[in-house]
């Protein structure tokens, strides 16, 4: 039997609304209007819960109800009005668009943070990302920020959506404790003419090597797009540009792993170390 509680409710059919409505948040357009995103795996729900947010629709598979982690994401969703759905296998995979799908999936509403709400006092590093196209990249950009405590991943843009499944899987739940700010070139001129320490960008043609730039806190470090590096307007931008050096046949960095080292090499290094 189902939870008695009268937002549990038990849900068989693949044309229930709620389950087409959450099959729409993988689409870009079901995730602007109705505000909301999934997160797949009790993993990224316990860390949403850990940062303090709660899923608004919780659904698990029926199977796993008894389960300690379900059974504590079910009372945390109830105690803030949200609803639980017991599931079977087929709106599962109905629901994430794949076979064998999490047993758990979460609905989480979007907070849209524009580039006017950036405290650069809050952290030593910040990563502004140019025209960033690939989810995974983002999502994995996400994380990196997360582990070397970055005040937060701004996006410049025409961007890829961070609320994306893709995003969200790719950041292994810090997209719920990094925030992430969103804003045109004209937003991110403003920002720049404020920001009190310095604006570090990635270019080919630099002489100064990543690490050992004279670069006062707070840095905002910036990276561009995965096809066209950074904007001649947002180069225009920095204080200082440095360079990732290649010392093998390689020429590029994939831009996730070219952001990790760069942040960790503007870390300070006691941020650095374990």
């Amino acid at each position: 039997m189902s939870d008695p509680h009268p937002r549990v409710r038990e849900v068989t059919s693949l044309s229930n609304p709620t389950v087409k409505a959450l099959r729409a948040l993988h689409d870009r357009k079901g995730r602007r209007e109705s505000g909301l995103f999934l997160a797949e795996g009790a993993r990224n729900a316990i860390e949403a819960l850990d940062a303090g947010r709660a899923p608004e629709i919780l659904v698990y598979h029926r199977e796993g109800r008894g389960r300690d982690v379900v059974v504590r994401l079910r009372a945390a969703t109830l105690a803030s009005g949200g609803e639980c759905l017991e599931v079977d296998e087929d709106v599962l995979a109905k629901i994430a668009r794949k076979d064998n799908p999490q047993s758990v999936v979460a609905a989480y509403r979007w907070t849209r943070r524009p580039l006017s709400e950036i405290d650069p006092g809050r952290a030593r590093v910040f990563v502004a990302l140019d025209r960033v196209r690939d989810p995974g990249n983002l999502g994995t950009i996400v994380r990196t920020a997360d582990a070397v405590g970055a005040g937060g991943v701004i996006l410049v843009g025409e961007t890829c959506d961070p609320a994306s499944v893709e995003a969200v899987r790719a950041s292994m739940g810090s997209i719920f404790a990094v925030p992430v700010f969103e804003g045109t070139l004209s937003d991110f001129q403003a920002l720049a003419s404020r920001w009190p320490g310095a604006i570090v960008g990635t270019a080919l043609h630099a002489t100064d090597h990543y690490r050992r730039t004279n670069a006062p806190s707070p840095i905002l470090l910036v990276m561009g797009n995965e096809q066209a590096g950074i904007s001649p307007e947002i180069a225009s931008t920095c204080t200082h540009l440095v360079r990732i050096p290649m010392k093998g046949r390689a020429d590029s960095l994939n831009l996730a792993i070219a952001t990790a080292v760069a942040l960790y090499g503007l870390a300070e290094p006691d941020d650095a170390a374990p």
